[in-house]
Protein backbone atom coordinates (compact mmCIF):
# COMPACT_ATOMS: atom_id res chain seq x y z
CA UNK A 1 0.00 0.00 0.00
CA UNK A 2 1.27 3.45 -0.90
CA UNK A 3 2.01 5.92 1.87
CA UNK A 4 0.97 9.54 1.65
CA UNK A 5 3.68 12.15 1.40
CA UNK A 6 2.11 14.07 4.30
CA UNK A 7 2.46 11.09 6.62
CA UNK A 8 6.07 10.54 5.64
CA UNK A 9 6.88 14.24 6.00
CA UNK A 10 5.30 14.40 9.46
CA UNK A 11 7.52 11.53 10.64
CA UNK A 12 10.74 13.40 9.80
CA UNK A 13 12.83 14.80 12.62
CA UNK A 14 13.15 18.57 12.93
CA UNK A 15 16.80 18.17 11.96
CA UNK A 16 15.86 16.36 8.74
CA UNK A 17 13.19 18.95 7.91
CA UNK A 18 15.74 21.76 8.37
CA UNK A 19 18.29 19.95 6.18
CA UNK A 20 15.69 19.45 3.44
CA UNK A 21 14.61 23.10 3.63
CA UNK A 22 18.24 24.23 3.29
CA UNK A 23 18.66 21.97 0.25
CA UNK A 24 15.53 23.49 -1.33
CA UNK A 25 16.78 27.03 -0.68
CA UNK A 26 20.17 26.23 -2.21
CA UNK A 27 18.55 24.67 -5.27
CA UNK A 28 16.40 27.76 -5.78
CA UNK A 29 19.47 30.02 -5.75
CA UNK A 30 20.93 28.31 -8.83
CA UNK A 31 18.76 27.06 -11.64
CA UNK A 32 18.78 26.95 -15.42
CA UNK A 33 16.67 29.52 -17.27
CA UNK A 34 14.00 26.97 -18.26
CA UNK A 35 13.60 25.80 -14.65
CA UNK A 36 13.46 29.40 -13.45
CA UNK A 37 10.69 30.12 -15.96
CA UNK A 38 8.77 27.04 -14.83
CA UNK A 39 9.26 27.86 -11.15
CA UNK A 40 7.83 31.33 -11.84
CA UNK A 41 4.90 29.56 -13.59
CA UNK A 42 5.41 31.06 -17.03
CA UNK A 43 5.06 29.18 -20.30
CA UNK A 44 7.46 29.60 -23.18
CA UNK A 45 4.58 31.14 -25.12
CA UNK A 46 3.99 33.78 -22.42
CA UNK A 47 7.66 34.76 -22.52
CA UNK A 48 7.58 34.79 -26.33
CA UNK A 49 4.54 37.07 -26.31
CA UNK A 50 6.21 39.47 -23.86
CA UNK A 51 9.39 39.57 -25.95
CA UNK A 52 7.46 39.69 -29.26
CA UNK A 53 9.28 36.62 -30.58
CA UNK A 54 8.27 33.06 -31.49
CA UNK A 55 7.94 30.32 -28.87
CA UNK A 56 10.63 28.32 -30.68
CA UNK A 57 13.05 31.21 -30.11
CA UNK A 58 12.37 31.05 -26.36
CA UNK A 59 13.09 27.32 -26.43
CA UNK A 60 16.35 27.98 -28.25
CA UNK A 61 17.34 30.74 -25.79
CA UNK A 62 16.78 28.41 -22.84
CA UNK A 63 19.14 25.87 -24.37
CA UNK A 64 21.94 28.32 -25.12
CA UNK A 65 25.13 28.09 -23.11
CA UNK A 66 25.98 31.71 -23.91
CA UNK A 67 23.82 34.78 -24.59
CA UNK A 68 24.05 38.54 -24.63
CA UNK A 69 23.45 40.30 -21.33
CA UNK A 70 20.74 42.40 -22.99
CA UNK A 71 18.92 39.23 -24.07
CA UNK A 72 19.16 37.73 -20.61
CA UNK A 73 17.92 41.01 -19.09
CA UNK A 74 14.86 41.06 -21.37
CA UNK A 75 14.09 37.42 -20.58
CA UNK A 76 14.27 38.05 -16.82
CA UNK A 77 12.21 41.27 -17.11
CA UNK A 78 9.54 39.35 -19.05
CA UNK A 79 9.07 37.30 -15.85
CA UNK A 80 8.85 40.43 -13.71
CA UNK A 81 12.43 40.27 -12.47
CA UNK A 82 15.55 42.39 -12.66
CA UNK A 83 18.97 41.13 -13.71
CA UNK A 84 21.97 41.98 -11.54
CA UNK A 85 25.56 41.07 -12.31
CA UNK A 86 27.65 40.25 -9.23
CA UNK A 87 31.44 39.79 -9.36
CA UNK A 88 32.67 37.54 -6.54
CA UNK A 89 36.22 37.84 -5.23
CA UNK A 90 37.91 36.23 -2.22
CA UNK A 91 37.61 39.51 -0.32
CA UNK A 92 33.94 40.10 -1.20
CA UNK A 93 31.29 40.60 -3.86
CA UNK A 94 30.67 43.67 -5.98
CA UNK A 95 27.58 44.51 -8.02
CA UNK A 96 28.66 45.41 -11.56
CA UNK A 97 26.66 48.35 -12.85
CA UNK A 98 26.19 50.14 -16.16
CA UNK A 99 25.83 47.04 -18.32
CA UNK A 100 22.93 48.77 -20.05
CA UNK A 101 25.51 51.07 -21.71
CA UNK A 102 27.64 48.15 -22.86
CA UNK A 103 24.78 46.51 -24.77
CA UNK A 104 25.08 49.02 -27.60
CA UNK A 105 28.73 48.31 -28.41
Amino acid sequence: MAKSFSNLKNKLSDESKARIQKHIENALQEMPLAELRQARMYTQQQIADALKIKQASVSKMEGQADMYISTMRKFIEAMGGELEIIAKFPEGSIKVERFENLDTW
